[in-house]
């Protein structure tokens, strides 16, 4: 392994594996309440409202920790970022197997929240810096497969641990495995040579290329056409993690086996739909589209998934619940594996994590807003709203793509030119 690891153009592949399995148990930890969900509850002694109320700790510390993250990997990069961040949220997973109160367990739900950004702009700076264009929409959905692939896994070992030994044991677990993939990322990971960033981002440096200064970014129109897309699109994504599976077994009546059995069947089509449609649109890119655009075609195609979902309140079964959410699904991962590409290529190498980690805060609160929502309506006026306003989401992020994403150059650069 020592000897493959030596060659860059194999040590790239090596380090989107490791990433691909931290982005899985990052999603398997967050995945582990929504499936114990009525346990959780009882245990607890909670309704909808405070089951989203623990939800929406989680996303709140998400939400004002990415922003940070963002600037974290710009500034200090990505290794050391991305390392403490799957400490982080390894050591809030062992905090909520041992929780005995519903106040210890909102706290370490809070600080797997803070924790968790960590992952995704280190991710996508990764990425840029190892990956040209014309590889860049595959290998970043390759890395961020890992999260539809930990809903996947989360529910069949969630509901064995649960059933075998008991809830504390899912969360201990997931601490364990966490420490275990920082240890290895701290291990493989290295910032690549000179001749990697030169086929990547045009420079021999990192951090040569201009970017924008921090209050620069928010003069540009592409980053508020990017937390826009965020903030609106988000909450159908966090409705699958987060209400799905509750919503599969409180009302289409499926066991926490039957969930264990069947509730990882959305997630793996979405993964193998958003992988295909991250190639179809490097695929376009090699037959001489423009990257931005290429993304563009692909993502307002895909959008038209998500209306289906308004069907779901009528369907007759769980199982065509599931297919439905299938295609919905499609839609929801293959926007979030392509925006970050969006970023990277509208923005400088320089900035992309920051970017990321501003709009990842914005989608967070959106989900927030959505998780409260949902919460108070659930019970009470049924969920057949709920569906109406998702199944346009998707779509109002279309107008935004195409009338105020473009590539955004510094005004140094343009000076240069």
């Amino acid at each position: 392994m020592v000897q493959a690891l030596a060659k860059p153009e194999r040590r790239r592949w090596f380090i989107i594996s490791v990433i691909f399995l931290a982005i899985v148990f990052n999603y398997f930890d967050r995945q582990i309440v929504s499936i114990l969900k009525p346990v959780i509850k009882k245990e607890f002694r909670l309704a909808d409202d405070g089951y989203a109320f623990i939800l929406n700790i989680f996303t709140i510390c998400y939400a004002l920790m990415y922003p940070v993250t963002g600037w974290l990997v710009d500034r200090f990069g990505a290794k050391l970022t991305m390392f403490f961040g799957i400490i982080g949220w390894s050591v809030a997973c062992l905090g909520g197997g041992i929780s005995r109160t519903v106040g210890q367990f909102t706290f370490f739900r809070g600080m797997l929240g803070m924790a968790e950004p960590t992952n995704f702009p280190a991710q996508l700076r990764v990425v840029t810096i190892w990956f040209p264009g014309k590889l860049r929409a595959t290998a970043n959905s390759l890395c961020v497969a890992g999260s539809s692939i930990g809903a996947i896994i989360a529910p069949p070992l969630v509901a064995w641990l649960a059933i075998t030994y008991n809830w504390h044991t899912v969360f201990i677990v997931a601490g364990v495995v966490g420490l275990i993939i920082a240890a290895l990322w701290f291990f493989v990971y290295r910032e690549p040579p000179a001749h990697i960033l030169a086929e990547s981002t045009g420079s021999i440096s990192a951090t040569e290329n201009a970017g924008f200064k921090w209050t620069q970014l928010w003069g540009t129109k592409s980053l508020w056409g990017v937390l826009l897309i965020r903030f609106v699109t988000d909450p159908v994504w966090y409705f699958c993690l987060f209400w799905l599976p509750g919503y599969l077994q409180e009302q289409s009546g499926l066991s926490l086996k039957e969930m264990g059995l069947y509730g990882w069947i959305p997630f793996l089509v979405a993964d193998l739909g958003a992988i295909g449609t991250s190639a179809w649109s490097d695929y376009m890119v090699r037959k001489g589209k423009k990257p931005l655009k290429a993304r563009k075609i692909m993502l307002s195609c895909v959008a038209a998934l998500s209306p289906f979902c308004i069907l779901t309140p009528y369907l007759p079964s769980a199982f065509s619940t599931l297919l439905i959410f299938s295609t919905v699904a499609i839609a929801c991962l293959s926007w979030l594996f392509t925006i970050s590409v969006v970023v990277a290529e509208a923005f400088p190498t320089r900035n992309v994590a920051s970017v990321l980690g501003i709009a990842g805060g914005f989608g967070a609160c959106g989900a927030v807003l959505f998780n409260y929502f949902v919460g108070q309506l659930m019970g009470k006026i049924g969920a057949e709203q709920i569906f109406i306003v998702m199944a346009f989401l998707h779509p109002i992020g279309v107008i935004i793509l195409w009338t105020m994403i473009k590539p955004e150059k510094p005004k140094l650069i343009l000076e240069k030119i």
